[in-house]
């Protein structure tokens, strides 16, 4: 069962029908006195009662679903003092809590760039555009889930030190039992706080903390989900992470989020339980551990030709292969994220020269090559800059080729703000296990020296594009470089 549109306008086509009472109570006009008033023919008012009844009813259970998703009966429903915090559990479980630690699942809502997009872009932007106040008030059901289930909106900022800042904490998903949508997706989880902790393995030993129960679907991707599949207020999934697994080729192997993310190793969960040789450890490397993004994509270079003279073409052919993930790359926030492939070639006295990508001519091509183009100019709106111009695209050198998925505003514009993405481009990702093949076509300068001329492919890779992390003065290492692979080859140019 769908609970929210699949097109790109999203849950709109009841947008003007009826009004809102002061509670947010969606009300309906008279539909049989508007439409049938007109009507003459006693055969058209039958046909209409028949048919009109049936069609509303479809109309009207759409409705419901919309209005009736989980979150919203999450929203408010707890207090702080309903929740354990991960200090507590640490009495029993260390090592795990020292691991939680240092992963984004305890830095959800405090790292600095959710800080910023958050406090400076979308709570500024809901209050310019009320429409926008839910969705945003929703961004706490994955970042800080305890803040949304006590109905803190928005929730003190971090340095108030609130429980907000438990971000994703060992309760929040220890108290999940279940999705309530499928898809899973917008913290579709089902949480009862309480004693009872719920675990993807049979306990060996009971707690005198709280009650072990196992459940298995811990064991599924759905679990992560939750949080990692989104659709934004027109009905765009603008995170599919677990839904790009889904369609590859881990999927179909049983492969599932968990061994990647969740690795299996000798260890002692719990202070009172033995070492386990197949302990899940609570790592969460993802996009910002470097050493994860490091070879997750191979690459390797080749020429046409060895040997070639000053002005004379050579074509080299790079060859991307996603060997370790899952999902597609990059994935998650790719409205912030980008990946691009530079080519250089050095000649036998040390001069470069930068190789343009070869065009290929899809549609949509012209996002995924760099350029001098300025975007994200819906970040005007927030930051209340009247006419904003926008800033650079991409930040990189021109010529070449990006791995990206454009999002747009409605205005056609690139946006980072994925509650404001009316539509997306060309989706020119690297998929699991998918090879790309990018050209460069290179002229050999007449100034080259003879010698060898030694040519490199490095695929970059950026949390967040520079020019926007420098704008809205984001810490340097959301836009630092990492270097994700390598490779060199090299001709020889005859004199």
């Amino acid at each position: 069962m769908k609970l929210a549109p699949d097109v790109n306008q999203g849950p709109t086509f009841l947008a003007n029908i009826g009004h809102k009472t002061s509670k947010g109570i969606k009300i309906f006009p008279n539909f049989y006195g508007l439409i049938l008033q007109p009507m003459k023919s006693r055969f058209t008012t039958l046909v209409f009662l028949v048919i009109f009844p049936a069609a509303l009813l479809l109309t009207l259970a759409a409705f419901t679903i919309i209005r009736s998703f989980p979150q919203e009966d999450l929203k408010g429903k707890y207090q702080y003092k309903d929740f354990e915090t991960a200090l507590k559990c640490r009495s029993c479980h260390p090592g795990i809590y020292e691991q939680w630690s240092q992963a984004m699942m305890s830095q959800a809502y405090t790292h600095h760039w959710d800080e910023i997009e958050y406090f400076e872009l979308a709570v500024p932007h809901a209050e310019v555009n009320p429409a926008l106040k839910d969705p945003v008030d929703g961004c706490n059901g994955c970042h800080s889930p305890m803040a949304y289930m006590v109905g803190k909106f928005p929730p003190p900022r971090p340095e108030e030190k609130s429980m907000a800042n438990e971000s994703v904490s060992c309760e929040v998903c220890h108290l999940t039992q279940r999705a309530q949508t499928e898809p899973p997706f917008n913290f579709s989880y089902y949480i009862e706080p309480g004693r009872t902790k719920y675990s993807g393995r049979e306990p060996e030993i009971q707690s005198p903390a709280h009650k072990i129960v196992q459940n298995d679907f811990f064991r599924t991707t759905e679990f992560c989900g939750n949080c990692h599949n989104e659709k934004n207020p027109y009905g765009i999934w603008v995170k599919s992470t677990q839904l790009e697994w889904k369609e590859g080729p881990y999927a179909r192997e049983g492969v599932r989020c968990q061994d990647c993310h969740m690795p299996k190793g000798p260890y002692t969960l719990a202070l009172m339980g033995k070492e386990r040789e197949d302990a899940r450890l609570h790592l969460f490397h993802g996009a910002h551990d470097p050493g994860k993004v490091r070879g997750t994509i191979e690459l390797r270079i080749e020429p046409d030709m060895r040997l070639a003279e000053p002005g004379e073409n050579i074509v080299f052919r790079v060859a991307l292969f996603n060997q370790k993930t899952g999902h597609k790359f990059p994935t998650g926030s790719v409205e912030d994220r980008i990946a691009w492939l530079d080519v250089e070639a050095t000649d036998a006295k040390g001069k470069t020269y930068h190789l343009d990508v070869d065009k290929k001519g899809f549609e949509g091509e012209e996002y995924t090559i760099s350029g001098d183009y300025l975007a994200y100019q819906d970040m005007g709106i927030p930051l209340k800059i009247k006419d904003f111009k926008g800033v650079q695209r991409d930040g990189i050198p021109y010529g070449n080729r990006i791995f990206r998925m454009p999002y747009f505003d409605e205005q056609g514009n690139m946006t980072i703000m994925q509650w404001n993405t009316f539509s997306q481009g060309v989706d020119y990702r690297i998929g699991p296990r998918e090879t790309k093949v990018e050209k460069f076509t290179f002229k050999i300068p007449y100034d080259a020296a003879p010698g060898e001329m030694k040519v490199r492919a490095v695929l970059n890779y950026q949390l967040l594009v520079k020019p926007v992390a420098d704008f809205l003065k984001v810490p340097s290492d959301e836009s630092e470089i990492i270097m994700v692979n390598e490779h060199s080859t090299h001709v020889e140019i005859l004199p």
